[in-house]
């Protein structure tokens, strides 16, 4: 599985884009493989502040329920809607428009993971 390098990574298996003061977040191509086919996402309201490694939502699959954590602290700006109608896009394109949010962030997070040193680590839960 590809990791793109230009991503930072949560033990929790999230990734996050920041550009400026805003972050992109999603779920990585492992956790969605983990998953199995995901068929609902609760999402946090735009407006909403979220804290990093807080609980901020959940992804349902056919085979679990698990917690989605924010890798960063800021506020909500926009979720992606179109996971309400195509939950499955996480599975199909989890780095592209399988995002879950973004969110104006308070501090640039510190202490992400690296492509590298997340590939390790998910070699490792093998």
């Amino acid at each position: 599985m590809s990791v793109p390098t230009n991503l930072g990574y949560t033990a929790d298996h999230e990734w996050v884009l920041v550009e400026g003061d805003i972050a992109t977040v999603g779920v990585t191509a492992y956790a969605a493989d983990a998953l199995g086919d995901v068929v609902f996402v609760d999402l946090p309201e735009p407006g909403t502040e979220v804290t990093a490694g807080a609980p901020c939502g959940e992804v349902e699959s056919t085979k679990s329920v698990s917690e989605v954590y924010s890798p960063v602290s800021g506020e909500i700006t926009e979720v992606n809607a179109a996971l309400e109608s195509a939950p499955e896009t996480i599975n199909q394109a989890p780095y592209g428009d399988g995002w879950l949010f973004q969110a104006r962030v308070f501090a640039e997070p510190t202490d992400l993971l690296s492509a590298q040193e997340y590939e390790q680590m998910t070699k490792d839960e093998e």
